[in-house]
């Protein structure tokens, strides 16, 4: 199984006081940090070597996760010493990823339980591949016939409409695209999508969320953690 890039080197402004002193990777979801449940579902998938690229706080990773043995992987550090953007941070890792036809590529704040194998498929003729998850509305819904309520809808998913999961596999040939400072998904993915050579895979039931606030934190714990622990065989 071909080696996963986690992206974990951001600061998490808006989870004050929790990244205060520690990364938005090494905050705490359903009792464990996000990271160590992404290294977790990735390695239940056959996944046993992993790059973080790091750099807020990137010391506090060598004390949570250190060279993974305690979770059974292989980890390596791709450290930045400057916020280089998520594009930048892969670029910068690309010596660590010689001879890989095929990998992985995380936001370090997704919490998810997606199959990869067809994403990586997806991905070998072409620069990369993207999940897509389908687009939750941030309200509840109010369902009528006419002028009268019928029932009320919390949050449903907008089906027909594809939000990125943050989740990706790429080709060597994505560093020909990568900016050497800035992020993939507004200087690499545009370029890449108009050549013709992005790739999408849709994931209509996957539990998914993106960790940015602390009412994320909640939501996560109540609706995709469970499905974590059933995917990890632990419920």
């Amino acid at each position: 199984m071909p080696k996963a890039v986690i992206l974990a080197g951001g600061p998490g402004k808006r989870l004050k006081p929790l990244t205060d002193d520690r990364p938005k990777p090494l905050v705490e979801v359903g009792g464990r940090p996000i990271v160590a449940w992404q290294v977790e579902w990735l390695r239940r998938q056959g996944v046993s070597a992993f790059i973080v690229c790091v750099g807020y706080l990137k010391e506090k990773f060598l004390e949570v996760i250190g060279n993974g043995s305690r979770l059974g992987v292989k980890v390596y550090y791709s450290v930045e010493e400057e916020p280089l953007g998520t594009g930048g941070a892969l670029k910068n890792a690309e010596p660590l990823l010689g001879g890989e036809e095929v990998f992985l590529v995380v936001n370090g704040d997704v919490l998810t339980d997606i199959e990869v194998s067809r994403l990586l498929e997806k991905a070998r003729n072409a620069v990369g591949a993207i999940a897509l998850v389908p687009l939750p509305s941030p309200y509840g819904v109010v369902e009528t016939e006419g002028d009268v309520v019928t029932s009320f809808v919390e949050k449903p998913l907008l089906r027909g409409y594809w939000i990125n999961a943050g989740v990706y596999a790429f080709t060597p040939r994505v560093f020909e695209y990568l900016p050497e400072k800035g992020d993939i998904e507004r200087e690499a993915f545009p370029r890449i999508a108009r050549e013709g050579f992005l790739r999408a895979v849709k994931y209509e039931g996957a539990a998914w969320k993106s960790v940015d606030t602390h009412k994320d934190i909640e939501e996560a714990e109540r609706n995709v953690v469970p499905r974590l622990k059933a995917f990890l065989g632990e419920s």
